[in-house]
């Protein structure tokens, strides 16, 4: 019998280049991953961020890779190697973690599981480019010093590219956009709290369209 092949995979530089909003999903309810999924595929995302914020993450994350395979399901809030081992298991195809540390990055690597780790600072960067990152997430990007931030150090880490995370909405995701250095942006905005519970798929789909249309530098 016929194994079923294992999706492939995408460069870091892939999950970030794909549309111009990573969406940021937290799910309390396993039962609201797959027609959720579907919702923002329909409205052109495929990059989708599962953060490891609630007990039924994983379950989401496994679900997503077994019924919407035209999404890439990644996991986010990866904090240990027993994460990254734990999402790679239930079929998630990237990883994004809140901050950077070499066991992290390790497991990662050697579960071939493309990682978009986060920095704040400088030195941060310096690391994660030490072991081979280049695509980075910047978290939490507001509070971190938001755009200025990113401009002065497109000086030094010109050839890194960012995702800037925490605080980006709809209003300020086109100034963030904007910026050479910034490939794309990750929001919570594209799965409000509310549609989710009321299930307003429709909502979460127009959303999701308006995001992908942002215009990127």
């Amino acid at each position: 019998m016929a194994m079923n092949p294992v999706p492939q995979r995408p460069t870091p530089a892939e999950v970030m280049q794909d549309a111009p909003v990573i969406p940021v999903i937290v799910l309390h309810e396993a039962a609201q991953a797959v027609p959720l999924a579907r919702a923002l595929v329909a409205g052109g995302i495929r990059m989708l961020e599962v953060t490891l914020r609630t007990p039924v993450a994983l379950a989401c994350i496994e679900a997503i890779a077994k019924e919407v395979p035209e999404a890439v399901v990644g996991a986010g809030t990866v904090r240990s190697a027993a994460d990254a081992q734990a999402a790679a298991l239930a079929g998630a195809r990237f990883a994004v973690s809140p901050g950077y540390t070499r066991a992290v990055g390790k497991a990662c690597h050697e579960l071939g599981l493309p990682l978009l780790p986060g920095v704040a600072t400088g030195s941060e960067i310096m690391r994660a480019q030490e072991d081979g990152y280049t695509a980075l997430k910047f978290f939490p990007a507001m509070q971190a010093g938001g755009a200025p931030m990113l401009k002065a150090w497109s000086g030094p880490f010109g050839d890194v590219k960012f995702c800037p995370t925490g605080g980006i909405t709809p209003g300020n995701a086109r100034e963030f956009l904007a910026l050479p250095n910034v490939a794309c942006v990750g929001g919570s905005w594209l799965t409000p709290a509310d549609a989710l519970a009321a299930q307003d798929w429709d909502r979460i789909t127009r959303l999701a369209g308006e995001a992908a249309g942002l215009p990127r530098e």
